[in-house]
């Protein structure tokens, strides 16, 4: 069996939009070159008392939804692709 390695790199910039958003993007480097995008933003409510760590991680972890989003439907079209039938996997 071979082992591979995938990484993902998450770069977070506080402060946007006069302080108020938090936006996170999850990077991830796989094999063959592949290489996909996740964003994720937090919006500091107006009410809300401002931690930086609480934007820093739900911007982080709506960036690995949206990237873990976007691996499963990239995973499905290369089933399809491979199998030239319409595959839908579940999350």
């Amino acid at each position: 069996m071979k082992e591979h390695r995938w990484t993902v790199n998450i770069s977070i910039d506080e402060g946007v939009d006069d302080g108020t958003k938090t936006v996170a993007h999850a990077q991830l480097h796989g094999r063959d070159g592949v290489q996909l995008t996740g964003e994720g933003v937090a919006q500091l409510s107006p009410h809300d008392k401002d931690v930086p760590e609480i934007g820093d991680e739900l911007s982080a972890s709506r960036a690995l939804h949206d990237l873990a989003d976007q691996l499963l439907q990239a995973s499905t079209d290369d089933v399809a692709q491979s199998t030239h039938e319409h595959v839908h996997l579940k999350s």
